[in-house]
């Protein structure tokens, strides 16, 4: 989910190039409805934490409530320590600052799929 045109055609360009199935929104409620009623499981949810309709954190949240597997990767053009020391990302989470190589967008989205879902961060709290 990235509201920005070039920036969001640019990611999944990269991701698909790795091999990667990517369904690229610009919405925050088509977001939703695809990882809900998607042709297949959503595995990743790469998210700008800056965006007009909802935050990147409302929507992981809408999305992790509707499916607990899904990771979590954030992205914004704010730096990595700015984000975190001002709350608006807590400490720990997934995070790409913006702008990225296609080669650390690859290195970031893999280390997010190693990771436990969401959901499981939060029950092991």
């Amino acid at each position: 989910m990235e509201d920005e045109v070039a920036v969001r055609a640019l990611a999944a360009d990269m991701l698909r190039a790795r091999g990667y199935t990517v369904h690229a929104t610009g919405s925050a409620t088509e977001a939703i409805h695809l990882a809900t009623n998607g042709e297949g499981p959503i595995d990743l949810l790469l998210t700008d934490l800056v965006m007009p309709e909802m935050n990147g954190q409302e929507l992981a949240a809408a999305i992790v409530e509707r499916v607990p597997t899904v990771r979590v990767l954030f992205m914004s053009g704010y730096a990595d320590e700015a984000v975190t020391r001002h709350g608006s990302l807590e400490r720990g989470a997934a995070y790409l600052e913006k702008p990225f190589s296609g080669r650390e967008l690859a290195r970031a989205v893999r280390d997010t799929l190693d990771r436990p879902a969401v959901a499981s961060e939060k029950q092991l709290a």
